[in-house]
């Protein structure tokens, strides 16, 4: 049986220009009320290493960091139903996705989304992209962080991830 889960409120700063889009928090998260908290998640190793946001620091200095580096962070799915942690589990016609026109209105600056894999990637572009009236955007797709995607070793995601400091 899946339950009914709800994802953060995004995590942004004024001037920010780049958002990174996760699908919805798995469970680890949402029991520590912290993005990317699982323990073998990559997310936070490759902020240390990319803007010095490593999992060493507490979670508010690294949100801190994230905003120093004009970085904002969010999920696609603001609701849905699921049962476990794997975005494979989410029920299709559960899906609500987050307000990002309200978002986009409030954050003008924001020119760039890095989508931390495929299925928020996908999430997007059938949930938000049809309703955002035109709005330009550069969309990119990078390997997830999740410890669930092993098709990737660490150096191969970091190189891939570095896009995100590269302008």
């Amino acid at each position: 049986m899946s339950v009914e889960l709800r994802g953060f409120p995004p995590v942004v700063a004024a001037g920010a220009r780049i958002l990174v889009l996760g699908s919805m928090p798995g469970a680890a998260s949402l029991a520590a009320g912290e993005y990317y908290a699982h323990p073998r998640n990559a997310f936070w190793q490759i902020m240390g290493d990319l803007i010095g946001a490593g999992p060493a620091l507490p979670y508010a200095r690294r949100l801190e960091r994230l905003a120093a580096a004009g970085i904002a962070l969010w999920d696609v799915i603001g609701a849905c139903e699921r049962l476990g942690s794997l975005d494979a589990d989410i029920v299709p016609g559960s899906i609500r996705a987050n307000d990002f026109a309200g978002f986009f209105a409030v954050h003008p600056a924001i020119s760039h989304i890095f989508f931390n894999g495929a299925a928020a990637e996908a999430a997007f572009r059938r949930h938000v992209l049809p309703t955002l009236d035109g709005r330009v955007l550069r969309l990119q797709r990078l390997p997830s962080t999740s410890p669930a995607h092993a098709a990737r070793g660490y150096a191969e995601k970091l190189a891939a991830w570095s896009a995100i400091v590269a302008g």
